[in-house]
């Protein structure tokens, strides 16, 4: 994973609630676990009619979508299985990082071991996100706030650890292998013979 710390972008904006994992990657598209070309299965039947062509009126399709780091979406985005696919398909198109009010904690929880921050900020700000897509605007993981164009900052959390991996690119089996000398110290200390 490639370390996270400012992610400066414009927004796009699906307000719809409860967007769940079968929207975002349907579950015939499971076969798969490779992750390479999940961008095209991305909410596949929302950016496509039956015969596979664009549907021009969806926001993803749109000219202005293009570039777009950041997803915000309606209350309780993520909701449903816990497929991973959904987060490496956000990945894989692009965004690095999606905003709402409410985050569905498997989701979420898969989204940070996946690279992708999911950002849960007050409905305040949420609002005025939902009303400006394509605001220029700042995801500061260090910081931990979201930073709007008017200059407010709306502040969101993410579990410290979680938060270490991101900012240096880690999943969780990196950061165990950063941590091997001190690892292997602490079980020689206890007489047992070196990790293979």
């Amino acid at each position: 994973m490639e370390p996270v710390r400012l992610i400066r972008s414009r927004t796009v904006v699906l307000p719809q609630p409860d967007i769940d994992t079968d929207q975002i990657f349907p579950a015939r598209f499971l076969t798969t676990t490779s992750g390479a070309g999940f961008a095209d299965m991305m909410f596949a039947d929302w950016r496509f009619d039956a015969a596979g062509r664009p549907r021009p009126e969806f926001v993803l399709n749109r000219p202005e979508a293009a570039g777009c780091d950041i997803l915000v979406a309606g209350p309780n985005f993520g909701c449903g299985s816990s497929r991973e696919h959904a987060p490496w398909a956000l990945r894989d198109y692009g965004f690095r990082a999606v905003i709402s009010t409410s985050i569905a904690d498997i989701f979420f929880s898969n989204a940070l071991k996946n690279g992708l921050v999911p950002v849960r900020i007050g409905a305040e700000a949420h609002g005025w996100l939902l009303a400006h897509p394509g605001a220029d605007i700042e995801v500061d993981l260090a910081a931990g706030e979201v930073r709007l164009p008017d200059g407010r900052a709306a502040p969101f959390h993410i579990d410290p650890f979680a938060r270490h991996c991101l900012l240096n690119g880690l999943d969780e089996l990196g950061y165990l292998l950063s941590r091997l000398p001190e690892i292997e110290a602490w079980d020689a200390n206890r007489g047992h013979s070196p990790i293979k």
